[in-house]
Formats: C-alpha cells, sequence, structure tokens
C-alpha cells in the first residue's frame, strides 16, 4: 500500500467521501472531478485495489496541488469493503460517504443526503436513488433483506416479495431495510462502532450487511428518494462477469448464514448452498459468450 504524499490539511471536516477502484474506467475520473469542483468542507479519499489502467495514477497527478485528495495504492484487490474500512481509518470527516466510481453527484445532492442527517440522531445510513443513463431508477436504490422465505415466494410467483421493491419511489426521506451499495453516507462514529464493512464479503452482499447491522444496532436506514443521481453500474465488472459472479454468490451464501434465521436449519441450509452454487454454474456460459461478443 502506498499513500499519496501530499501533505493534508487539518481543517475541520463534514465529510469524507471513499471512492474505491479496481480497473474502473474512466467514469473514475469525472466521479473524482465532481466531488472537487464542491465547495464543501471534504476530502476524497481514493483507495485502489491493484488498478493496472493508469487512471488512479492520473487523476493523483492532476490534482497533486489539492490538498482535499488522498490516494491509497493497494499492490492487489483487497475486496470492496476492506478498501472502504482502509479508506475510513484515514478519514476525519464527521460523516463517510461510500461511493461507487460509476457514479456521479453533484453539490446539491451531497447537501441535500446530509441534511438528511442533521437533526435525526437515530437515523443511521442514508442511500439515494441511482439511476441509468435515462433517468430510470435502479429497483436495488430500495430494498429488502434478502430473506429465504421471500425468496419461495417471489419464486412461486407471489407479488411485491423480491429483494428489490417495484414500483415508483416517493420523491421524500423514506424509511426502508436497506439501500443500493452505489452510494452510502453515515456518520463516522457509528461506521466505526460497528467494525465497518464485514471483511469475509470481498464483493457484494456486503451493503445489505451492513444495512442490517445498522438496524440490529437500532438505528434507521433511510432512503432520500428526492436524490437521483446517474450510476453507470459496473465499469469493472463487465470485464470479469464469472469473477464477480463468483463472489456475488459467494456473499449471497454468507448473508444467508449470517442473518437468515433459515439457516440454522441443516437441510434448509444444504438446498440454499446447492441452490445458489448451481445457479452460478448456470450462469457461467452466458457470461462467457457476452464477454466474447464484447471482445
Amino acid at each position: 500500500m502506498h499513500t499519496s504524499t501530499t501533505s493534508r490539511s487539518p481543517f475541520a471536516l463534514a465529510l469524507s467521501v471513499i471512492v474505491v477502484s479496481a480497473d474502473s474506467g474512466p467514469s473514475l475520473r469525472e466521479c473524482v472531478r465532481r466531488l472537487l469542483v464542491s465547495e464543501l468542507a471534504l476530502e476524497v479519499i481514493l483507495v485502489d485495489n491493484g488498478s493496472e489502467d493508469g487512471i488512479p495514477a492520473a487523476i493523483d497527478r492532476a490534482y497533486q496541488s489539492d490538498l482535499r485528495l488522498a490516494v491509497i495504492y493497494n499492490r492487489a484487490n483487497l475486496g470492496f469493503g476492506p478498501a472502504v474500512n482502509l479508506g475510513a481509518r484515514q478519514a476525519r470527516g464527521q460523516a463517510l460517504l461510500v461511493l461507487n466510481p460509476d457514479c456521479l453527484v453533484q453539490e446539491d445532492d451531497i447537501k441535500r443526503l446530509l441534511a438528511a442527517l442533521e437533526g435525526r440522531p437515530k437515523v443511521g445510513l442514508v442511500g439515494a436513488v441511482v439511476c441509468d443513463a435515462e433517468g430510470h431508477p435502479d429497483p436495488a436504490s430500495r430494498r429488502r433483506d434478502p430473506l429465504l422465505r421471500r425468496a419461495l415466494k417471489s419464486l412461486f410467483g407471489r407479488a411485491g416479495e423480491g429483494v428489490n421493491i417495484d414500483g415508483e419511489i416517493p420523491a421524500e426521506l423514506i424509511e426502508v431495510e436497506a439501500v443500493s451499495g452505489a452510494l452510502m453516507l453515515m456518520p463516522r462514529t457509528l461506521f466505526q462502532r460497528i467494525g465497518g464493512f464485514d471483511e469475509d464479503y470481498f464483493l457484494h452482499c456486503e451493503d445489505l450487511d451492513l444495512c442490517r447491522r445498522v438496524r440490529d444496532f437500532g438505528y434507521k436506514v433511510m432512503l432520500a428518494g428526492d436524490v437521483r443521481v446517474l450510476h453507470g453500474k459496473g465499469g469493472s465488472s463487465k470485464h470479469r462477469p464469472v469473477f464477480v459472479s463468483r463472489y456475488k454468490h459467494r456473499g449471497m451464501w454468507r448473508w444467508f448464514r449470517k442473518h437468515d434465521p433459515a439457516a440454522h436449519n441443516p437441510l434448509l441450509a444444504g438446498i440454499v448452498w446447492l441452490g445458489i452454487w448451481s445457479h452460478f454454474v448456470w450462469q457461467i456460459p452466458g457470461q462467457l459468450w457476452g464477454l466474447r461478443r464484447q471482445r
């Protein structure tokens, strides 16, 4: 690991933004640029997980005189949660904003998210509505715990029981079980108190786990329905679909074992394990074919 040697100012900070990159592509440049044009009292901590595209280093050089940017270079891909935790240990802001490198925010978006925390001591985590380039909201913006009983009801055609909640999202602050991990705002003290991200997740489902633990600690998870943020979705995942899918399914299995009461039944647990990994294997041919077509 190497941290940018640029000296950093000791001024008081409202916010620390943590962005994790792993060959994330050109969108990372715009993500960082939008953050650093803000006049808010913030810092940006870019944690690079062994990228080979040269973009994190180029950003570091471009903003070498800006004391608000720090870049942490990891020699290998540590995984998303461990990288965020690494950045959080260096953070000095009162709040932490975990932001995907393909998620583009405006200063007004950040202000409204911070306002959702202000004066609400029982709000522990705030998310936003992430949208595609056409402005269509991602259903994963408003989510439920992925419990087995819900999955079975959804499988057998029962509407409204999936992990993602369908339907129009109200343009107001609403309480939810979970939000998209593309953008998550938390008080830094609470993030530290609950131990940050569970580092036994490498990629995927660690956001669902974090939301669950925030609630288990007695805090609310909220969705700022009036904050709409452009999300490119999968800048680095497109080039390694099988790799990403493997860790997604591994994350699903860990979440089940850790949080779902059904995991206490050995027979059910065995069926779920078989279902998760059969689904992973079944997807591989299509993923490899899609990768071949891209090339």
